[in-house]
């Protein structure tokens, strides 16, 4: 299995681990319990460990002085690919801007490019038990993983193997406008990332892959937003190339009597 250095296209302040540790945490009100960056970070690692998968690289962001955190995971495949690997994101907040979650997805290795297949919300926002109740919710997250590894196995080589004319490229630009893939402001950029792709591994076929990489290059950017766009993008690719998968995974959250407790 390659290793690669993930790297974080968020804007965000690329941080070692240990800064993760060292945020304060805000103080707590009757309705809201933040969780630390750490608490969740190490949780994650923890249960993908027990469950048989080495995380092989990491890289960790913060932004808005510490108060929003995400960090990236890459698992071992369980495959010698040497083309892309599993990745797990972990986001958290301590302004209430979002809910503590994770995006499962990939990482293509030649170009460092993400993939979310979609975001599992761990809780409907941070309640008085989301520490006690975390476990069970990573645990059941990260239980997906495995069907998660087969999906984008079998999606990835349809996409190699899918050609794609210039014709249908361009409608398939189009129709991800209305997907809300990328704004048309990207339009310019997209083109001539599939015309003239910035790594020579995508020049030599037009296939649905080459096309696929020339859109998570534009995507590049607030990595926040990428799980909803890349779940967008996968629908699109994988309807033009007659793939049928099982739909993304519903969130994770605690049980409603649970999550309003106290």
């Amino acid at each position: 299995m390659r290793q690669s250095n993930l790297i974080l296209h968020c804007g965000a302040a690329k941080v070692e681990r240990q800064q993760v540790y060292d945020v304060r945490i805000p103080p707590r009100t009757k309705s809201w319990v933040p969780v630390a960056h750490g608490v969740i970070l190490d949780e994650v690692q923890n249960v993908l460990r027990g469950n048989g998968l080495d995380v092989v690289s990491e890289a960790h962001g913060l932004t808005r002085d510490g108060a929003r955190y995400f960090g990236l995971l890459q698992v071992a495949n369980g495959h010698e690919r040497d083309d892309w690997g599993l990745v797990v994101g972990i986001r958290n907040s301590h302004d209430k801007s979002f809910p503590a979650a994770l995006a499962l997805g990939a990482s293509v290795f030649v170009c460092d490019n993400l993939s979310f297949s979609g975001e599992i919300k761990l809780a409907r926002k941070h309640t008085a038990y989301i520490q006690r109740d975390l476990p069970q919710l990573v645990n059941r997250a990260v239980s997906m993983l495995t069907n998660l590894r087969e999906t984008q196995e079998r999606r990835f080589l349809t996409y190699q193997r899918t050609e794609v004319s210039e014709a249908q490229a361009h409608d398939l630009i189009i129709k991800s406008l209305d997907a809300q893939v990328v704004p048309v402001t990207k339009i310019p950029d997209l083109l001539k990332q599939w015309r003239e792709p910035n790594h020579p591994e995508f020049r030599e076929n037009r296939t649905a892959w080459r096309l696929f990489n020339a859109f998570t290059e534009i995507l590049k950017g607030r990595l926040t937003e990428l799980p909803k766009r890349c779940e967008a993008l996968h629908g699109l690719m994988d309807g033009a190339c007659g793939l049928i998968v099982p739909t993304a995974p519903c969130p994770v959250e605690a049980e409603p009597m649970i999550a309003q407790a106290g």
